[in-house]
C-alpha cells in the first residue's frame, strides 16, 4: 500500500505512536512517504532512522513566530487553537507539490494539531489517527487544573475544541483514538460510531525489556516529558503528598523524575535531598531497570499512559493512580497496583518496598500483560484495516 503520512511533529522514542506505527509499516512492505512539521526545538534525532523506513521523508520547519499569528488569527473564529497552531503555507505549497507528482492509496493523519496539514488532502482516502480526545482532556484540567494557565488555556478551548472533534466523521473516512474511553468520548459530541475505532498504544517489547541490571530496594522512578502540564501536575503531586507518607516510614526512599524539558518549579524539586531531577537522557531503560518501583500519579490525562506500559514492559512494578490506568485491562494487584489516594498509593508502595517477592511476581506479571495486549504489531494490523475501512468508504462517498 502507498501511504502518505502527515505528522505534526517529528515521530521519535518520545512520539512513540507513529514512531512504531511507521517502524511496523515498513516491516510489512508498505511503501511510506513520511511528511513532518518541525516544530521549534525539535532536533530530528530521529530523522536518520526515519529514511531508512520510509521511502521519502519530508521535513518542513515551523517557527514559533508562525504559531502565535496562528493563534492570534484564530481567536475570533471557531477552530481549537490546537489545530490551527501547525497552520503552514510552505508545508501546504510542499504537500501540493507533492500531491501532483505521486499518487497514494490512503494518507494517515495524526493529532488536532494535525488537522490543519489535511487540508490539501480532499482527493485522497483519509484515516485520522486522533491520539487521544483533547476535549476530554481539557473537561480533565478543568476539574483539577494544575495553575492558572492551564485553566485559562482549557477554559478558551473547551467549547470549539467539542465542537471540531463532534465532526472529525465528517471529515474523515475513518477515525483512531487509544481507548474505549476517549472514543466514548468523541462519539458523544457527534462522531460515527461505527467510523471511530480503538487501535490501543503498543510498545516495543524487543527494546523494553527486563535488563540484567541490580535494582535499587529504596529507589522510586517517575518518568515522562517534564514541560508537560500533566506531568508536572503528577510529579508534584508525588513529591508534596505522596513521599511525605513514604518517608514518614522509610526515610531513605529516593525519587528520580526521569524526563525531558523539567520546567523550574520541577527543577525546583531537587532541592530535596532524596529526589533527583535528571533532565533529558538518552535512554530511559537503565533507569526505571534500576528503580524498584515505577510511580505514575496522574491527576489527569487520557488515552494509554506509555509510561506505565514501558514501565511494565521493563519488568518494573507499577503503582499508579486509578487515572494512569484507566484505559488498561490490567489487574489490580495481579499486574500492578492502582490507588485512589496519595494514602492508597504510598501505602501500595511501602507493601512493595517490604516485600521484595511481591516486586518481583508484579514485576512478571506486567510484562506478562503487556506481552499479550499491547503489541505493535497487532496494533498496525488493526491500523491496516483501518486504511481498507477509509478507501472503501472514500470510494463509496465519492459514488465510485
Amino acid at each position: 500500500m502507498r501511504i502518505l503520512f502527515i505528522v505534526p511533529y517529528i515521530p521519535s522514542l518520545v512520539r512513540v505512536r507513529s514512531y512504531n506505527f511507521l517502524r511496523v509499516l515498513a516491516e510489512n512492505k508498505h511503501s511510506i512517504t513520511l511528511m513532518v512539521l518541525q516544530p521549534p526545538g525539535d532536533t530530528g534525532e530521529a530523522l536518520p532512522q526515519l529514511r531508512e523506513w520510509c521511502e521519502s521523508v519530508i521535513v518542513v520547519p515551523h517557527k514559533t513566530s508562525r504559531a502565535i499569528l496562528n493563534g492570534l488569527m484564530a481567536l475570533p473564529g471557531g477552530r481549537p487553537l490546537q489545530a490551527v497552531y501547525s497552520r503552514s503555507p510552505e508545508f501546504s505549497r510542499q504537500l501540493r507539490e507533492l500531491l501532483a507528482r505521486q499518487t497514494f492509496d490512503v494518507a494517515h493523519v495524526e493529532h488536532l494539531r494535525g488537522t490543519v496539514l489535511a487540508d490539501s488532502l480532499s482527493e485522497l482516502p483519509i484515516m485520522f489517527d486522533s491520539v487521544d480526545s483533547i476535549s476530554l482532556l481539557f473537561e480533565k484540567v478543568l476539574a483539577n487544573p494544575p495553575n492558572v494557565k492551564s485553566r485559562l488555556m482549557a477554559t478558551l478551548d473547551l467549547g470549539r475544541t467539542q465542537r471540531f472533534e463532534g465532526q472529525l466523521t465528517r471529515r474523515f473516512d475513518q477515525v483512531a483514538i487509544t481507548s474505549p474511553i476517549d472514543r466514548q468520548s468523541v462519539i458523544d459530541l457527534g462522531c460515527d460510531a461505527n467510523r471511530v475505532a480503538v487501535v490501543h498504544n503498543g510498545v516495543d517489547t524487543r527494546y523494553f525489556q527486563p535488563q540484567d541490571l541490580p535494582r535499587d530496594p529504596l529507589r522510586l522512578v517517575f518518568t515522562g516529558k517534564m514541560s508537560y502540564h500533566a506531568n508536572i501536575a503528577a510529579a508534584l503531586d508525588l513529591a508534596e503528598k505522596i513521599m511525605p507518607l513514604v518517608w514518614a516510614q522509610q526515610p531513605n526512599v529516593t525519587l528520580q523524575i526521569v524526563g525531558k524539558d523539567p520546567s523550574p518549579v520541577i527543577q525546583d524539586l531537587a532541592q530535596h535531598p532524596n529526589i533527583s531531577v535528571t533532565g533529558f537522557v538518552a535512554d530511559m531503560r537503565p533507569y526505571l531497570a534500576q528503580a524498584a518501583i515505577a510511580v505514575v500519579s496522574l491527576r489527569y490525562g487520557v488515552g494509554s499512559q506509555f509510561k506505565v506500559l514501558e514501565a511494565m514492559a521493563m519488568g518494573t512494578p507499577v503503582v499508579c493512580s486509578a487515572q494512569a490506568s484507566s484505559a488498561l485491562t490490567a489487574e489490580h494487584g495481579r499486574d500492578l497496583l492502582i490507588g485512589d489516594t496519595p494514602e492508597a498509593i504510598a501505602q501500595h508502595i511501602l507493601e512493595l518496598l517490604a516485600s521484595p517477592e511481591q516486586r518481583a511476581l508484579i514485576g512478571a506479571n506486567g510484562r506478562r500483560y503487556v506481552e499479550t495486549h499491547h503489541s505493535w504489531d497487532s496494533a498496525a494490523a488493526h491500523l491496516e484495516n483501518l486504511y481498507m475501512a477509509a478507501i472503501q468508504h472514500h470510494q463509496n462517498h465519492r459514488g465510485l
